[in-house]
């Protein structure tokens, strides 16, 4: 089979479409004959050596896919040779073959092509275990989505605002407000602005009761001023940095938490297993986007062997949701 490659450490043009052994299904795996992928911020870190795949799984890039079943593994119930399918990844996506756990596979969702399905596993199961489980987001509470025009940001909105909550999102540029606006967002925020100051303005003082964050470090403390009492701050990056300073008594105060989860370092079983996780996307989410609630956003779709491109893209900014990457089976 044909993969992407990385010949070493670097930017987007060390990435080659070049022939590689093809992967088997252990007991357990499934077989998919990968029909796109989409491209996600780790995996631009992936390519500059700066996020290595978990023990034992695929050097090659890609945490999510779609496809169709090949063939099934030792002891796998419960799919069929030529299903249709979405799946959550260790590695492996960009590539025509690629080798998963049973358990990490999803039905297509209903009303959603096989090609635009590839960009949804990886932000579902990411906001789902985040907001929805951890973060216990509930109907009447106020979500701050930080970064809300990005592929988990614009899947965010629309599933915080099935679940009844007021949504608020940051995003950098007037064009990328008003989508956030379109997407359901109640209340949009430049993010070169006092956020903190200016959500607390729109909600009469009350701030977030739920922030969802992948900046880190440098947004902590305007997290914890934006924070309502008993609110929820979940990290899920480090886009802004690794360390900061933590002012508990702010903490204290507002009886907050502070959660910091990944999601592809995570084991498949176990309660907070990633087949857990695909269980409770495919249990409340799926449905979400079958009755048109939640809709996948999908950026631009490109060819597979363009993934340097894509990268490029994403790393220059201003992209609104997800990269598709497009298997030559795709097309």
């Amino acid at each position: 089979m044909h993969a992407i490659t990385v010949r070493e450490p670097g930017g987007p043009d060390v990435m080659e479409w070049t022939e590689v052994p093809d992967p088997v299904a252990g007991p357990g795996e499934v077989l998919l004959d990968v029909v796109a992928s989409a491209v996600n911020r780790a995996d631009l870190l992936q390519r500059q050596g700066m996020y290595p795949p978990p023990p034992g799984a695929s050097d090659i890039i890609g945490m999510e896919c779609s496809g169709r079943v090949a063939a099934l593994g030792e002891g796998v119930t419960g799919w069929n040779v030529g299903d249709e399918v979405c799946a959550l990844l260790a590695s492996g996506g960009y590539a025509e073959k690629v080798a998963v756990p049973a358990a990490q596979l999803l039905p297509l969702p209903e009303g959603v092509d096989i090609v635009t399905a590839a960009g949804l596993p990886e932000v579902a199961c990411t906001v789902w275990s985040n907001v929805v489980h951890t973060g216990r987001l509930a109907a009447g509470e106020t979500f701050l989505i930080q970064g809300g025009s990005s592929g988990i940001g614009t899947h965010a909105i629309q599933v915080a605002k099935a679940l009844g909550a007021r949504v608020a999102a940051t995003a950098g540029a007037p064009d990328r407000l008003e989508r956030c606006r379109e997407l359901g967002a109640d209340i949009v925020i430049d993010y070169h602005d006092d956020i903190p100051d200016a959500l607390l303005a729109a909600t009469d003082g009350h701030g977030a009761d739920v922030i969802l964050d992948n900046m880190g470090a440098k947004g902590l403390a305007a997290n914890i001023k934006a924070l309502a009492k008993d609110g929820r701050l979940l990290i899920i990056g480090m886009q802004g940095g690794v360390k900061a300073e933590l002012n508990i008594g702010a903490l204290l105060a507002k009886r907050a938490s502070i959660t910091a989860m990944g999601l592809r370092g995570r084991p498949v079983e176990g309660p907070n297993g990633k087949g857990a996780v695909v269980a409770g996307v495919r249990e409340q989410v799926w449905p979400l986007i079958a009755e048109g609630k939640v809709q996948p956003v999908v950026h631009d779709r490109l060819p597979m062997e363009e993934a340097g491109s894509a990268h490029a893209l994403l790393d220059k900014g201003g992209v609104v949701g997800k990269l598709v990457l497009v298997a030559p089976a795709g097309r």
